[in-house]
């Protein structure tokens, strides 16, 4: 349960202000839609670039098993229920979608306002969003 605010609280105030950063193989519980490391099943296959400090980019190979995922989704809506959390009912038409069969893939989430931010030395997020 500290992984987040362990990764918030020292890992990134540790990171280089001055070069590219590439934090990867997060625990698996923090990477709900990514697939586990061959071999290191408590490891997940995500990445994410930070720059100046910041993250810029949160990537994963994609998880394809629709069995694992349903396993996943319904451990997750569990662990909500127990703790009086509002449970979110399962995407059907993407487990349909994996059902039917998706080949390996994966993503990469590039925040454009962030990428702005860096290329107008800008602090705060606020001053580069359109809207609010």
């Amino acid at each position: 349960d500290r992984f987040d605010m362990d990764l918030i609280e020292k890992v990134e105030p540790s990171l280089s202000a001055n070069r590219p950063s590439v934090l990867m193989d997060y625990p698996a519980e923090a990477a709900a839609l990514a697939r586990r490391k061959p071999g290191r099943p408590e490891v997940a296959e995500r990445w994410e670039l930070y720059i100046g400090g910041m993250e810029l980019i949160n990537a994963f190979s994609e998880l394809t098993d629709p069995v694992e995922q349903r396993r996943r989704f319904e451990e997750c809506a569990e662990e909500r229920r127990k703790a009086g959390r509002a449970v979110y009912p399962i995407d059907e038409e993407f487990m349909r979608s994996l059902e039917k069969g998706m080949p390996a893939c994966g993503g990469a989430a590039l925040g454009i306002d962030r990428l702005v931010m860096l290329m107008t030395d800008t602090d705060e997020i606020d001053q580069v969003r359109s809207f609010v």
